[in-house]
This record gives structure tokens, sequence and C-alpha cells, in this order.
């Protein structure tokens, strides 16, 4: 019983409270910080400040949530958010909030109980084919990219006027993977759109996904989004 309590306290001792990392002062915090903030977040729970979500100054949705006086646990609210395509904004009540969690972060954490997945490779450089290279790809599976989440993904291109999105997964070594969108299906807008729309579908997905826009001639296998 002795050993069992010890273990039990260190094991205690060893989570770090959400307030004492926000207690941090804003010129203190860096990547190290990040990383203590979003693993005190998982067991936090929050109060919404705002029931309906609100545009940032990025454009994005956002539910507003302060962390002192909360009582609905974090696992709840990203639930919510997941299926509505909205992100998550903490303690925005302050001059600069304590963090802005994208849409992908979100269901990220849901469905793997981490808000961000530290990558199993780093690509060094865009995706590019080479005459003769072998590659791998296939749809994305369910749990790359859950019903749910393109429900979302569907609804904000279909904003943008793009009536059917064609995705394929594609990697070079089985170890980072790109989620390639098809050019043809987005209506093949100019090569000085690329770095934007890309961009704008990478809120939607977690950080260590990576999305390239493709024609459909490179690769066959492009199945609806």
């Amino acid at each position: 019983m002795h050993k069992r309590g010890a273990l039990a306290w260190r094991a205690m001792s060893d989570v770090e409270s959400l307030e004492s990392v926000i207690a941090v002062p804003v010129a203190d915090r860096d990547e190290k910080w990040e990383q203590r903030f979003l693993h005190s977040l998982k067991g936090a729970k929050l109060r919404v400040v705002e029931d309906t979500p609100v545009a940032g100054p990025d454009g994005w949705p956002y539910l507003l949530v302060a962390t002192q006086d909360g009582d609905d646990p974090i696992q709840n609210v990203a639930r919510w958010l997941v299926g509505r395509g909205v992100g998550l904004v903490v303690n925005p009540e302050k001059p600069i909030p304590d963090y802005v969690l994208s849409y992908g972060m979100v269901w990220n954490f849901r469905e793997r109980g981490e808000f961000m997945t530290p990558a199993s490779a780093t690509r060094t450089g865009p995706f590019e084919l080479q005459n003769g290279q072998q590659v791998f790809a296939g749809p994305p599976n369910e749990a790359y990219l859950p019903k749910d989440v393109r429900n979302v993904i569907r609804e904000f291109l279909a904003q943008q006027k793009v009536a059917s999105a064609k995705v394929l997964m594609v990697s070079e070594d089985q170890k980072t993977w790109d989620l390639a969108i098809s050019l043809e299906s987005l209506g093949s807008p100019p090569e000085s759109e690329h770095s934007g729309i890309a961009e704008a579908i990478s809120w939607f997905l977690p950080s260590h996904y990576s999305v390239v826009l493709m024609k459909e001639s490179t690769l066959p296998g492009f199945s609806p989004l």
C-alpha cells in the first residue's frame, strides 16, 4: 500500500495545473510553454463566454471560453465543436487570449486525445513526383478523416462554389502522408491561388497533416470527399 500510494502521489504531482501555466507572463511563453499549456488543457473544465461562435480576426469561427469558474469538461466542448466546424479561443477577455485552437486541433483532440500530434517525419519541401518514382496512394479512411469532419469541409467548400471535391492520401515513404486534393474538382484555380487554398483547408486539419493540390492525371484513385 505504501509503494502504491507513493506512485499515485508522484503521478498526481506530475500533472501541472492549468492555472499555473496560464500565470506565466506572455513575454516568457515559448514552444515549451505551449506544450505545457496544451497538456494541461486536456483536463480542463471550461465556461462558455458566448453561446454563439464568433468570427476571429482570421475569419474563422470560434467558440469563446474561459478557464476560470468552468464546469463543462473540455471533452464535451470538443464534441460540440467538431460537429459544427468551430475552433476555440481560450480566455478571450485578455488583451491577448491564452490560446487559439483551430478546428483541426479540436477534432484531433477528440480522435487522438491530444491537440497536436507529433509528425512521424518532417517534409523538407513540396511533394513532387519524379518519373518512375514509387508512391503509395489510396482514399482517406475514417480514422484519418472522420465522416463528420468530411461533412464540415464539404460545407466550407460548397460555400466557395466547389460542389464535389475529390481527395487522395499520398506518401513517398508511408511515414509522411499528404492529403491531395484534385485541382480539377476545385475548378482548376490558377497556380497563384494554390497556397492560399491549401492554407485555408489546413485550418480544418490537424497540424501534422499536409495538404497538396494535384492534377488527377498525376495519380489515379481520387475519390469524392
